[in-house]
């Protein structure tokens, strides 16, 4: 068994980003991609008809760092003759489902470099032949070992109390949306489905469900007042600038927050404005018929769920008044985002699959994981043989709201990564000069 020289947990597109670094700068370390699902798909569950992507188009996997590049999605148009017919869109960003197929279509240019339908499911370090490695054992048995290890399997969907700890198939998280839905309204449309959360997947959702079954009662449920505008503002969207990136690192934490709090709404707890446009307007005509099926209603909290019989129970609590009803539900889906790395009560320290090696490593004062400006973890005085360790896509605590699981610096991370491999990898001596160019 032959280790790789880098070994890499996930396919999805920041690896992938990854991978294309790599062999565009014709790197001659070796590489291997894990990855769970049994071929490459972007968001499967949440390919909503109609659905964008919510960024330009040229912040893919590629065009930031190599503008030049066969792996753009203005390539990828125009290999499947689009180009002019999406160029003629009304609508300012690609719809998700052409953005997933891109994806798809770049990824299917690595085979060679990934192992599909292997989940990771235990990683360690390992002694061979007078060499620290990093063995991964996959979901299959098989174990990969590595000289370096880039880890980016993607964020743990965020399920809050109540709904984490109820075991039904009936409320799902979003990721899981679309083949749920298969499963359940095969036989018959659902005549209620409650919706959690005050964000863009949620009125996006709610607005699908509205479509797809017209005389469902869909009730989506915020916990704050109502649903709010997401910041649009080109001074906010600076803090998806590659120079936020440097300034939020040398930040101290108090100062991390205070950029946190202020760019929140470019994109958390917050809709597009087209997306609530339409939402009102449904609700508003709906009211103006008599015959209002669609709801969003502001200060709920759910404080219990059940099922009873083949519906699901929700006691509600309005957060304002302490009034408290019961309402049922055929389905509910949970539309309440992701887990960042950190200490908070939403958060985890690490992620999952590093759990037998993650005090290996520096912490901060609160507990996260020390991550490096180059998206290295630094192992600990008494670990320093520890094989160098990268997270890909996972760090918005320590790299600011450019991490926070978009697009929009992708491909210029992949190139920090690429960097940071050599570096701490010792591979300076290998292909140096082809990824110097």
């Amino acid at each position: 068994m032959q280790p790789y020289d880098i070994l890499g947990i996930g396919f999805g597109p920041a690896n992938l980003a990854l991978a294309i670094a790599r062999e565009e700068q014709e790197s001659t370390l070796s590489a291997k991609f894990l990855e769970s699902r049994d071929e490459p798909a972007w968001q499967p569950g949440m390919l909503l008809d109609g659905s964008d992507i919510q960024n330009h188009p040229c912040r893919d996997l590629v065009s930031l760092r190599n503008p030049r590049s066969r792996y753009s999605f203005l390539n990828y148009l125009f290999e499947h003759g689009r180009m002019i017919e999406h160029l003629n869109l009304p609508a300012e960003f690609p719809l998700r489902k052409e953005y997933a197929r891109y994806i798809t279509w770049v990824a299917r240019h690595f085979d060679d470099v990934v192992d599909y339908g292997r989940r990771a499911e235990r990683v360690a370090v390992v002694e061979r032949e007078g060499e620290s490695l990093y063995e991964v054992t996959a979901s299959t048995g098989e174990v990969y070992l590595g000289r370096t290890l880039v880890v980016g399997p993607g964020r743990t969907p965020f399920v809050p109390e109540p709904f984490a700890s109820h075991p039904g198939r009936r409320v799902f998280h979003l990721t899981d949306y679309l083949f749920r839905l298969e499963e359940f309204t095969a036989q018959r449309a659902p005549e209620s489905v409650a919706v959690i959360g005050g964000s863009q997947s949620a009125a996006e959702l709610t607005l699908d469900l509205a479509h797809r079954f017209p005389r469902a009662r869909v009730r989506n449920l915020v916990r704050a007042f109502g649903l709010k505008l997401k910041d649009t503002s080109p001074f906010s969207e600076e803090g998806y600038f590659p120079a936020f990136t440097d300034y939020y690192v040398q930040a101290d934490p108090a100062a991390r927050r205070r950029l946190d709090a202020y760019l929140h709404g470019t994109n958390y707890s917050a809709v597009d404005g087209d997306v609530l446009r339409d939402l009102y307007m449904l609700v508003y005509e709906q009211r103006l018929d008599g015959d209002q099926r669609v709801f969003v209603d502001g200060n709920r909290q759910v404080g219990a769920v059940r099922e009873e019989g083949e519906r699901v129970a929700l006691d509600i609590t309005e957060v304002n008044t302490g009034a408290v009803e019961t309402d049922h539900f055929d389905l509910v889906v949970i539309a309440t985002g992701f887990r960042d790395l950190g200490p908070g009560p939403d958060q985890e320290l690490h992620p999952k699959v590093l759990t037998g090696i993650a005090d290996r490593f520096r912490t901060e004062p609160s507990g996260a994981l020390h991550v490096t400006s180059d998206y290295a973890l630094e192992a600990r005085p008494e670990h320093a043989g520890t094989p160098p360790l990268f997270l890909n896509g996972l760090c918005e605590s320590s790299h600011g709201i450019g991490d926070a699981g978009s697009f929009s610096l992708l491909s210029l991370r992949a190139q920090t990564l690429l960097d940071g491999l050599v570096k701490h990898g010792g591979f300076e001596g290998r292909g140096a000069e082809a990824l110097a160019r």
